[in-house]
């Protein structure tokens, strides 16, 4: 039997809160890992393609919007209005592609590769309905070079479903990209697949897929807005380029489902207008770290409670980072229920559901300079303010935590978090003006406190990808702290961001897709 997926949480606990009881369920995540392909259809899996493959695809677009799914992969946009616009820019000349983000890097959350481990076809089936509604002919599920374990996985499990005969005629196959966080951010991803770097574009998916058709010399700084130019896509257009659609796992996952029992069915949990559920990874100040999926608008307390064992003996939550994408939560909120909407209200987001804990022990000081080194260094350059104004904010930060930051250093981290974001294309800057903005709002006085003299100097917290959930125990990618921000492991820093170290990327360090198809 394939090993247990690490950290998922098994239903054990139960808390009932307004009348309605918060456990863990397992629309998602199921409570043992499939096996086998055998195993997974012998469990009830399967039905939804079974079903697609009897329906056109405006039906399953329609039950797809009817269900309300949203994207789990972070922003939330509605799934059904997704396919429906890919689907009605298709190209005449060359077939749709359907990619399966998995890509994960956000800090604090596992739940993607929880998934793949647990059950593979579910994602890869979903993958396929989605490939019937927005007429692509072939699936690519993007992960990285380093998730040797979700690979190998992924790859058994194509392998079985395409011997059993259940692909269809479409062509499934698995991608391995780089570690850059921004591999995640799915215009960047594309690029990645197409055989340059993990550069965001500013053309979204629907207007330029992952099959580039038209050479061109142009680059990400040519003013283009295109990382090499392409003529996009129009609706009911002849255009050459065909659109891609973009989901993340945990939004295929659900699919399924969706088609098998009816939009009906999925709207039983959650609520209105954040129907189903939601699988959340939980580490930090708690008795143990794992993942788990519970019902949307479970409160963030109860899924601290649920997943984590909640705060560590002795201890209480003084604050919630869900990963380095949207406003920090203080512990007077911690009772707002996971919803898009509810958590838009404060002003944060739902993000990818990765909750890091923490406790009275916490420095939000060491916090915030671990965060905004994280973005600094994983900012790609396009963006003068995003790359620049966010080294000087990290810069500053970290001599806080040194006790060599003045007053003066305080106010250039407000107004350089003022202009992060300006002329962004992509929302990483966003993040860092958010999650940093929050923290000098929220907890600015403890950010202060290290100003004076006699504060103990202390160490930024190591904010990176998790590498593994081990016996209730989240590791963090240690290699982290040696990446420089131009991307290298060197031992000094060029000086140079990525877009100028790879001035030339027309071709990348990572096959494309387009080139082993030739």
């Amino acid at each position: 039997m394939f090993p247990d997926p690490a950290g998922l949480v098994a239903p054990k606990a139960a808390t009932t809160v307004k009348n309605r009881t918060m456990t863990i369920v397992h629309r998602v995540l199921p409570p043992q890992p499939y096996a086998s392909f055998d195993e997974y259809l012998g469990r009830g899996g399967g039905r939804g393609w079974e079903t697609a493959r009897t329906l056109s695809a405006e039906a399953i677009i329609a039950e797809v919007e009817a269900a309300g799914l949203r994207g789990r992969g972070g922003a939330g946009f509605p799934t059904g209005r997704k396919w429906r616009t890919v689907a009605s820019y298709a190209s005449p000349v060359v077939s749709s592609t359907v990619v399966v983000n998995a890509a994960e890097g956000e800090p604090g959350t596992f739940k993607d590769r929880t998934i793949v481990r647990a059950n593979p076809y579910e994602v890869i089936d979903g993958a396929l309905i989605a490939a019937r509604a927005v007429g692509a002919a072939s699936v690519v599920v993007a992960t990285k070079r380093a998730f040797t374990r979700e690979v190998a996985r992924l790859r058994e499990a194509i392998a079985e479903m395409a011997a059993a005969g259940w692909l269809d005629g479409i062509d499934v196959e698995v991608f391995e990209g780089p570690e850059e966080y921004l591999y995640g951010e799915e215009t960047a991803l594309l690029e990645t697949a197409d055989g340059r770097h993990p550069f965001p574009r500013i053309a979204p998916p629907f207007r330029r897929g992952v099959v580039e058709v038209v050479e061109s010399d142009s680059d990400a700084v040519s003013g283009s807005g295109l990382s090499a130019h392409v003529e996009m896509a129009g609706p009911g257009d002849e255009a050459l380029a065909p659109p891609t659609l973009v989901d993340n796992v945990e939004t295929l996952a659900n699919v399924p489902k969706i088609i098998a029992r009816g939009a009906a069915w999925f709207r039983t949990e959650g609520t209105d207008e954040s129907p189903g559920t939601i699988v959340c990874t939980v580490t930090g100040a708690t008795r143990r770290d794992g993942v788990g999926e519970v019902m949307m608008g479970t409160t963030i307390r109860d899924a601290i409670e649920l997943i984590g064992g909640g705060p560590r003996d002795g201890h209480e939550i003084k604050a919630v980072l869900g990963g380095v994408s949207s406003a920090i939560i203080s512990a007077d909120l911690l009772d707002t229920p996971m919803t898009y909407e509810d958590l838009a209200e404060l002003g944060s987001g739902l993000g990818s559901a990765g909750f890091v804990v923490l406790d009275d022990t916490a420095d939000l000081a060491a916090l915030a300079a671990g965060v905004s080194r994280f973005l600094a260094v994983e900012s790609c350059g396009q963006c003068t303010p995003c790359k620049q104004d966010g080294l000087v904010i990290a810069d500053r930060l970290a001599a806080l935590c040194r006790g060599e930051a003045t007053a003066l250093d305080l106010e250039t981290v407000a107004h350089r978090v003022d202009t992060i974001a300006t002329g962004a294309r992509c929302s990483l800057a966003g993040q860092h003006q958010s999650v940093i903005g929050s923290i000098l709002a929220t907890f600015g006085d403890e950010l202060r406190a290290h100003l004076d003299p006699a504060a103990d100097p202390v160490e930024p917290i190591l904010v990176a990808e998790l590498a593994d959930i081990v016996d209730g125990q989240a590791e963090v990618s240690s290699a982290f702290a040696g990446k420089q921000p131009d991307w290298t492991h060197d031992a000094r820093w060029s000086g140079r961001a990525p877009v100028e170290r790879f001035a030339d990327h027309r071709r990348g360090e990572t096959s494309s897709l387009q080139d082993r198809s030739r």
